[in-house]
């Protein structure tokens, strides 16, 4: 009875003894396996690739900010953060500076849209949103508004975004898309509005620094100054379902 119990007991310290092995291995196991993101900030992607290839990690260039102060082909900012833990393989997202704004932005005011696409790219711009709205004094189908605004000047990213006079059926409807009018100034925002048939809520005012702000994406650069009397906020936001019932209140900065 004794000689059972001595080897019932050896038995349970070799099953605890190799339960704590497991639990010592795993922890090496998954913590051998992470790492400290470093920062990237201010190298070549170059450079930042080579870093992140030495512990195991992989990097995506996944946007291009203009930058006055951080040099064409440097990295502005990086998503995860610098100093964040995580697994190798990991793929970090780079933002890389295009250094300061050199193309000027095209008027594309009028031109029809498949044209306007056409002259964005030929002056090394990308498309961005493009979004319909009706209007009574243009040909469908043409450009109604642009963002950012013809020659604009401290401009944060390489693209042009739409807004395209719809299609007398599309405006039969009565549903649209609420196209972005954040960036451009309060009258050129309420002069769509207005000539698109739609509903303009009492204008809201914000007092704003003169200082650039400082974007919450991680991902993203720091935003230029923002111009007295341009939309800084709207109601419904971009994307949403509208209606010609559907007011829409515009956020100016003062």
């Amino acid at each position: 009875m004794f000689r059972a119990f001595q080897f019932g007991l050896i038995v349970l310290m070799l099953a605890v003894l190799a339960m704590i092995s497991a639990v010592v291995t795993m922890h090496f196991a998954i913590h051998g396996a992470e790492v400290s993101v470093p920062d990237f900030k201010d190298l070549s992607v170059a450079e930042a690739t080579s870093k992140a290839a030495s512990l195991g990690l992989e990097v995506d260039v996944e946007n291009h900010f203009y930058s006055v102060n951080i040099p064409l082909g440097r990295v502005v900012s990086q998503s995860p953060a610098a100093g964040a833990v995580v697994r190798r393989e990991w793929h970090v997202r780079l933002t890389e500076s295009l250094g300061p704004q050199r193309v000027a932005i095209p008027n594309l005011t009028g031109s029809d849209q498949r044209l306007a696409a056409i002259e964005i790219r030929r002056v090394g711009l990308e498309l961005g949103q493009q979004a319909e709205m009706p209007d009574a004094y243009a040909t469908p189908g043409a450009v109604i508004a642009q963002n950012p605004a013809p020659n604009a000047s401290g401009v944060e990213r390489p693209s042009v975004s739409l807004l395209v006079a719809a299609e007398p059926a599309t405006a039969a409807t009565g549903g649209f898309v609420m196209p972005e009018l954040t960036g451009q100034l309060f009258s050129s925002a309420a002069l769509t509005i207005t000539r698109a048939g739609l509903t303009l809520a009492p204008m809201k005012e914000q007092q704003v620094s003169v200082q650039p702000l400082q974007s919450t994406d991680t991902i993203a650069a720091p935003l230029p100054p923002i111009p007295i009397g341009s939309v800084i906020a709207q109601k419904p936001a971009a994307g949403h379902r509208i209606d010609a019932s559907t007011p829409i209140e515009l956020t100016v900065a003062q």
